[in-house]
């Protein structure tokens, strides 16, 4: 060993010992340490059980100010808070003495995309309160302590349970929460219930309710999860609208009753339902991307109250799975985005129905998509035999169309295309006839890209590698952006683009195509690549598997037609007098008047 190397190794030895004397813990970080890992393994051994969930009471003594304790509900300024659960076997609900509102809410049967508790909303960042006037005192309920009448209930059987908290004015006069749980079911009942209070709040008989909540990430893709979340909203005339899903958005309705206000996240919502509906609607949905959160929310709802100074309502707290909304009633299922126009029918009465068949066999998500597919295929079948039988037919006629081009020349394009159009009508050939069955199939396909992202069942299923279909299945995470694909690289989507290449291929030698409309077909898998690459993998699975059906079909259609019975046939239709040949279309007849005029323009410029 060399001196210099010596020299190295001992200063670096001095470091080590340096650092380690310099980062030792002091005694008193040890004994913290010890004694959290005590308490640790004793909960794991089951010796110490979990405290009953409270908020934090530790909380520094505040001065009492006796001038607010005189003040119109002077004694709920002081108080130390306290949750109190309401649990049936869905959900867990916490609800705190302070403000007498929702604490939290747990989904019971579901977890988050990391397998812990799905929490819809927790903790003081979410508020729920009126506010008021009593006397020259503003009342936020926000910052009052309730009496709860009762302490944790567990609902369970068929019974139904409740717990009132109370914001007393005097023992006559008081302000009443009640919520209430059945056995089952994502609702909780809500009533709010004035009593003697006519005469201490100014106009009583309209109360303002503000809810804001910020919503608890649930999903692998925050930024997939953003994009299906945001305030609808349902009139008293049963239409259903929503705030902008891209941007920040307000809204202030006040020309009309509105039923229900919900919070909804891409697969669960937070909905507040008032059967007599609320009068003044104020709402708001906003992003912050330095958040967490999905999104902040915020509703401003005016309450008018009945004969007997009570407002009933309710909440669902629950999933976006069509079949259970649609239980709940006030058309909740409005919610899911199944597309507009056309593309909502075919999802509403014909994809849902048929999914929740094939559900019913308790097969894996995997198989039920697989079996939609087969489904759907054979019910094409016939616009998929037209649309071969037609590119075939344009294949045989090549040979005639590549003679007229050699005749004419491409100098002339629109004169080309009028002895092409002559050459189809004389072979009976429908030069669209290849095109139009595709279109009719393109509203299924649009329909499939709304219907999955949505699709509620998908979520958490795994299926071969895919460990969860709503989203997508990264074979590569980057760690950095790229554009056009951005941070990771979908398996399923490489598969599907790889497929439809090979299907464009195939189209390419049934239909005879050459020159740049043998390539444009490949420029559509390329840039579905970047757009479906974070779209849920159980989309680009179906995607996959209609390409590879399509390519069973094409193969055993190719022993069903025969190119030299179409020769033969299109020979035949040459030789009949023109009366006899097959009438031209509207749109045949239109096409070649467009040419013709295109032409003369043409001719008169060359004049020129």
């Amino acid at each position: 060993m060399d001196k210099n190397t010596f020299t190295g190794l001992f200063l670096i030895m001095i470091i080590l010992a340096g650092s380690f004397f310099l980062m030792k813990p002091s005694e008193e970080e040890i004994k913290k340490e010890q004694q959290k890992q005590h308490i640790d393994s004793l909960k794991k051994a089951g010796a110490l059980k979990p405290a009953v969930a409270k908020a934090d009471t530790s909380k520094k003594t505040v001065a009492i100010d006796s001038a607010a304790l005189k003040a119109p509900f002077g004694a709920s300024t002081v108080g130390s808070e306290q949750l109190i659960t309401l649990e049936n076997k869905d959900i867990r609900v916490k609800v705190s003495n302070r403000g007498g509102r929702i604490y939290s809410v747990e989904l019971k049967n579901f977890k988050t995309y990391n397998k812990k508790p799905l929490v819809l909303f927790d903790g003081t960042n979410n508020q729920f309160g009126l506010s008021f006037n009593a006397g020259s005192t503003k009342v936020n309920t926000n910052e009052r302590y309730f009496t709860p009448t009762s302490t944790d209930v567990k609902v369970a059987g068929t019974d139904s349970s409740a717990i009132t908290l109370r914001l007393a004015y005097s023992p006559t006069q008081y302000l009443d929460y009640t919520y209430t749980l059945g056995a089952t079911g994502y609702k909780v009942g809500y009533t709010i219930k004035a009593n003697g209070l006519d005469n201490v709040i100014s106009n009583s008989k309209a109360l303002n309710l503000t809810w804001t909540a910020s919503l608890l990430q649930q999903e692998k893709d925050i930024k997939q999860e953003r994009q299906y979340s945001t305030v609808y909203f349902k009139d008293m005339e049963d239409n259903v609208d929503y705030l902008s899903l891209t941007k920040d958005e307000s809204k202030q309705i006040t020309d009309q009753k509105v039923q229900w206000i919900s919070f909804k996240q891409h697969f669960f919502s937070n909905v507040l339902i008032a059967k007599q509906g609320f009068d003044k609607v104020n709402i708001s949905a906003s992003t912050d991307i330095n958040s967490k959160d999905v999104r902040q929310m915020k509703a401003g709802l005016t309450l008018i109250s009945n004969q007997t100074d009570t407002y009933p309502m309710e909440f669902y707290f629950g999933p976006n799975r069509f079949s259970t909304l649609q239980k709940q009633g006030y058309d909740l299922e409005k919610q899911i985005d199944l597309g507009w126009g056309p593309l909502k029918l075919i999802n509403r009465f014909a994809v849902i129905p048929v999914f929740n068949f094939l559900q019913h066999f308790n097969w894996n998500i995997g198989f039920v998509i697989l079996a939609l597919t087969v489904l759907l295929k054979l019910v094409l079948t016939p616009l998929t035999y037209k649309s071969y039988l037609s590119m075939a037919k344009m294949r045989v006629l090549k040979p005639e169309m590549d003679e007229i081009k050699a005749k004419v020349g491409e100098d002339n394009p629109t004169l080309l295309q009028q002895e092409y159009m002559k050459l189809y009508r004389k072979a009976g050939v429908n030069p669209l006839g290849g095109c139009l069955p595709l279109l009719l199939q393109m509203p299924i396909i649009f329909a499939f890209l709304r219907f999955f992202p949505s699709l509620f069942e998908l979520r958490g299923e795994s299926f071969l590698w895919m460990k969860d279909l709503s989203t997508y299945d990264a074979v590569i995470n980057f760690g950095f952006n790229i554009p056009f694909l951005g941070d990771h690289l979908s398996l399923m989507c490489v598969l599907m683009t790889i497929s439809t290449l090979i299907y464009t291929y195939f189209n390419n030698q049934v239909s005879g195509a050459t020159g740049q409309m043998k390539y444009i077909g490949y420029i559509s898998p390329i840039m579905f690549l970047g757009f479906l690459n974070s779209y849920p993998s159980g989309l680009n699975y179906y995607y996959f598997l209609a390409n590879m059906f399509t390519f069973l079909q094409q193969y055993i259609i190719r022993f069903f037609v025969d190119d030299k019975k179409i020769h033969a046939q299109m020979e035949e239709n040459k030789k009949k007098p023109e009366d006899q040949q097959k009438k031209k279309s509207g749109f045949q007849a239109k096409l070649e008047e467009m040419m013709r005029q295109q032409q003369q323009i043409q001719q008169q410029a060359k004049k020129k």
